[in-house]
């Protein structure tokens, strides 16, 4: 049992809001320069320095990777240095790396930066958000995940479109260096002030009660290695990430030949737009859903708007299957702390999401390449979104299977 039950969680009065706001900050800034910004350098920097467009997606793929490594270590780092610290320290490192990307002038210089993205990533991304709300909430906690994680969309819908247009009046040095001053302004006192454990939880056990023992984290990876309730969270959503990388990334390429680019580009917003809608509405009922259930719906009907797609040249249907996919796709990092929760339990909840994060990032990687692939080899994205319909659909099935709830991974 969570301190954050002997609570009314519903009141808003409630601190562990507060820490909503502060995570919802972390995952806008994280993800809008983390995630969504690196489109924007791969142009400014071919431009600014002439450099191949391989080149800078080498270093992306290069960060994608060692954040899937080093996140592994999540629980391990939040014994080791604490919560607060451990968030810092990553704040510091992604604004060392904006400002880097603002200032470079060679290569190494790029995967320099992009090397301290990661370490960013490892310390206000998915793993430590989903972390630190779980020892927040109960009752309510699929809400204030979705809350959370809703500002990782808003900082593509945002922060990107910003960017553009501030690189477009002042130039790209210098919206970069604004971005990051407004990240610590707006950051560094929420955390400050609001980040931390529920009273009678202990640091150094992740935020399991005080009086709870911790297993050691390597042993708990090891456990959870052997436990089937992790691999039936974990194989499903990676291979829908799989699936809807390769989606996301093709999507404008995909449309941009039957609707126009200006239309293409709209596609993307109201997926983007739909995807803020899909957990918001998500995080107003999950808690009394089986989240079994409701993330295979969401894989079935991502399944079912590609199937449309590919059959349909109509406009107005595309637009609306890319709207039920927005729907979606944004929980799919809402799902796996729910059902770790519940399965797997607290006394391995953070080595659980950081393994699994780790997993799902690497399977996911490969998702536009896969994608890529199959439509070179066809000359169009019929079999390489079918691909996807069948992996959405495999990826459903998995995620129903039960294994048990006896395979909790125990606390010492």
């Amino acid at each position: 049992m969570i301190a954050a039950t002997r609570v009314d969680e519903s009141s808003l009065h409630y601190r562990g809001w507060r820490v909503v706001l502060a995570c919802f900050l972390m995952a806008f800034f994280m993800f809008g320069f983390g995630l969504y910004g690196q489109g924007v350098y791969l142009a400014e920097l071919q431009r600014a320095h002439g450099w191949p467009g391989t080149l800078v997606s080498a270093a992306s793929t290069f960060s994608f990777l060692l954040t899937s490594v080093l996140v592994i270590f999540t629980d391990d780092l939040l014994a080791r240095i604490g919560l607060r610290s451990l968030i810092l320290c990553g704040l510091a490192a992604l604004g060392a790396s904006t400002v880097l990307l603002a200032m470079m002038q060679t290569p190494w210089q790029l995967y320099l930066a992009y090397a301290l993205m990661s370490v960013g990533w490892t310390g206000m991304g998915t793993v430590v958000i989903a972390t630190v709300l779980n020892s927040w909430f109960e009752r309510r906690r699929g809400l204030a995940l979705s809350l959370a994680f809703n500002g990782a969309t808003c900082g593509g819908i945002i922060l990107v479109p910003l960017l553009l247009s501030l690189t477009g009046s002042i130039g790209f040095r210098s919206a970069m260096l604004a971005a990051t001053l407004a990240m610590m302004v707006l950051v560094l006192p929420v955390v400050v002030t609001f980040i931390g454990w529920p009273a009678g939880t202990s640091p150094a056990s992740s935020g399991r009660p005080s009086g709870e023992s911790a297993a050691a984290p390597s042993h708990s990876r090891k456990t959870l290695l052997a436990n089937a309730a992790f691999w039936t969270m974990v194989l499903p959503i990676a291979i829908a990430l799989l699936a809807q990388m390769g989606f996301i990334i093709h999507q404008v390429t995909f449309l941009e030949p039957l609707i126009g680019r200006s239309a293409a580009g709209g596609a993307v917003t109201i997926m983007a737009a739909m995807a803020v809608v899909g957990r918001l509405s998500l995080g107003l009922f999950v808690d009394r859903l089986d989240p079994r259930l409701a993330c295979a719906a969401s894989m079935t009907s991502q399944a079912a708007a590609l199937f449309v797609l590919v059959q349909s040249t109509s406009p107005t249907v595309l637009l609306v299957c890319c709207a039920v996919y927005g729907f979606s796709i944004g929980n799919m990092i809402t799902f796996p702390p729910l059902i770790i929760q519940r399965e797997i339990g607290a006394a391995a909840f953070a080595a659980a999401m950081g393994l699994g994060t780790s997993i799902s990032g690497v399977v996911s990687a490969f998702g536009p390449g896969i994608v890529g692939l199959v439509r070179s080899l066809t000359g169009n994205y019929t079999m390489a979104f079918a691909m996807c319909v069948v992996l959405d659909l495999v990826a459903a099935g998995i995620v129903l299977w039960r294994p048990g709830r006896s395979a909790k991974v125990p606390a010492s």
